[in-house]
């Protein structure tokens, strides 16, 4: 038997006729191994970005493959102490978001991340942008706020599912009323600082954290991927009017518009488009009733957006606009009176209102196909009010192949959607990739909220990576930031997971990525004719969506000059004697 080949043997690989990297026939191999490599990288949608980067771009964006390297070997490891490894949890690059957060905003690429010009946000729910701090900081400070529920909040499983919302009421509380006991009476109003103070569990910082617990999905079930996506979907969509009626106050939402617009532009996001589904009530300050429909709420949130914009902090801001949403799991009666309110407050609020969608889980709504008629009744409706609302739809959010969930990509691309929210399962169709390509179609993804709702176990397991293979236009979004765990309303936390999770991606993807949400952004109507000619144009373009990408480039290059003076090798330093 022969022996054991070692490290230290010299002479195995000869005596056995192994060939040597360094022999002419194997480096043929590998020239040639390469050179697939670098043919099927002609594919991506992020070449002709890549190939335009310019000498400082270029720099920059080795020196952030170093950092990433560097910190895969160090910050990445069980050898780096932190909470983690107590737990007996494995630490590796691209681990599951709830237990990355922490860790990965002490890193330098975090640094990074937070200080690049992301562009514009497309995809994301306007009651899940909350700082859940300040809002019910906000709340404490604002008379007049109460906090009432369906029953009693006296026992765990209470606490746990009993629906509760915040409302305003100037009727004085009464002093022998408490939410927490067996005699408090359905829907009764009891002021937030009363209900706070007296929670039997901590306090007021107890409430808090109640509060926080109740509108955002935890750590734990995240992690508890083995109850499936339709049980953390319940979670989520409850989390929704709770939130909605904490900024549904004029005094409060006014605050609540400037203040996500400054969280933005602090996170180099310049411009949002935001849904909503239009169903919790507004109320104006100091009404007793809500409003019948939601022109106030519109008027005030233009008049917001456009102080900030005027306002020295906000100079640099471009805007935000309202994607009209339908929750899809409405019926027929209800769709179309959605639809109404759309129309009508388009011609109320024509620069606000930039397109229409249906929201909700897309496995337990109603498929397109069957909203079909709703949707051609809708188009109709426009035509004759003389206004052009386009569709953004999500589509694709779902573990599904070829059901009619699924199949919601399908009738998303023949109604004209401009871009697809979310789709997830869209890298299972070739020929809709295809289309989609050929449409210049975006995909809106959003990789945290994915995870979060266990449609993958981490992002190293997203198909985010097999649509820029194939030359798919994507931007990132944060989807709903208040309840997935980003904690904060800007992008940094997807745009850093997609940077430490893909390979291929580097600062160079980054930048690509952030690009297209300019490229992709709806600043301003336009014809079908119209947009297509605008998003293929790009800089070479005369509007204003040329005129936003040339100040992103002047914005990315100064970041890219940042990177490298910050975290390059100063090469004129002398070495110490």
């Amino acid at each position: 038997m022969a022996p054991e080949p070692t490290a230290n043997d010299d002479d195995w690989e000869q005596t056995e006729g192994v060939p040597s990297l360094s022999d002419p026939f194997i480096q043929k191999y590998l020239a040639g191994r390469d050179a697939l490599v670098a043919e099927e990288k002609k594919q991506r949608s992020d070449r002709v970005f890549r190939e335009n980067l310019s000498p400082m771009a270029a720099e920059a964006c080795a020196i952030v493959d170093q950092i990433r390297f560097e910190e895969q070997q160090t910050l990445w490891t069980k050898e780096y102490e932190d909470s983690l490894v107590s737990q007996h949890v494995d630490v590796f690059p691209g681990m599951m978001f709830s237990l990355a957060k922490d860790r990965m905003e002490r890193s330098k690429l975090w640094q990074i991340v937070r200080r690049m010009p992301k562009g514009a946000l497309l995809h994301c729910h306007l009651e899940a942008m909350v700082d859940l701090d300040w809002a019910l900081d906000e709340a404490f400070a604002t008379e007049g706020v109460c906090i009432r529920s369906e029953e009693a909040l006296s026992s765990p499983t209470a606490l746990l599912k009993t629906r509760f919302s915040f409302t305003y009421s100037k009727v004085k509380a009464r002093d022998d009323l408490s939410i927490w006991s067996d005699e408090y009476v359905a829907d009764a109003p009891i002021p937030i600082n009363s209900a706070a103070e007296n929670f039997p569990h901590g306090g007021r910082k107890g409430f808090i954290e109640w509060i926080r617990s109740r509108s955002s999905i935890t750590a734990e079930e995240h992690l508890a991927h083995h109850e499936g996506p339709n049980e953390v979907w319940r979670k989520f969509m409850s989390c929704f009017p709770i939130l909605g009626s904490l900024i549904y106050y004029e005094p409060i939402y006014r605050k609540f518009v400037r203040k996500m617009c400054r969280q933005l532009l602090d996170d180099g996001v310049y411009y949002v488009d935001m849904r909503s589904a239009f169903y919790t009530p507004y109320r104006c300050l100091g009404q007793e009733e809500f409003d019948k429909d939601y022109f106030n709420m519109l008027d005030h949130m233009e008049e917001e957006i456009e102080k900030f914009k005027a306002s020295e902090e906000g100079k640099d801001f471009w805007g935000g606009r309202m994607i009209w949403t339908t929750i899809r799991a409405f019926d027929k009666l209800n769709v179309i009176d959605s639809m109404k309110q759309c129309i009508e407050m388009k011609l109320e609020f024509p620069n606000l209102i930039a397109g229409y969608d249906l929201v909700g889980q897309e496995d337990l709504g109603r498929p397109l196909a069957d909203l079909a008629p709703e949707l051609f009744w809708f188009r109709k409706n426009c035509a004759e009010a003389g206004v052009d609302i386009p569709f953004f739809f999500h589509a694709g959010e779902t573990l599904g192949d070829g059901d009619s969930v699924d199949e919601n990509l399908f009738d998303a691309i023949l109604l004209g959607t401009r871009r697809i929210g979310h789709g997830f399962s869209l890298y299972k169709h070739p020929l809709l990739i295809d289309m989609v390509k050929e449409k210049k179609i975006l995909i809106e993804s959003c990789p945290v909220s994915n995870e979060v709702l266990r449609l993958c176990g981490s992002i190293m397991s997203h198909p985010l990576p097999a649509l820029l293979a194939r030359g798919v236009p994507v931007s990132l979004c944060n989807d709903d930031p208040t309840i997935l765990g980003q904690g904060v309303s800007g992008m940094t936390h997807d745009f850093w997971q997609a940077l430490q999770g893909w390979e291929n991606l580097g600062l160079a993807g980054l930048g690509s990525l952030a690009e297209n949400s300019v490229r992709w952004a709806s600043f301003d109507d336009y014809s079908t004719k119209e947009w297509l000619q605008d998003v293929r144009d790009g800089t070479m373009g005369k509007g204003v969506r040329a005129q936003r990408l040339k100040e992103w480039i002047s914005r990315w290059e100064k970041f890219c000059v940042w990177v490298v003076e910050e975290f390059g090798v100063d090469e004129n330093l002398e070495p110490e004697e």
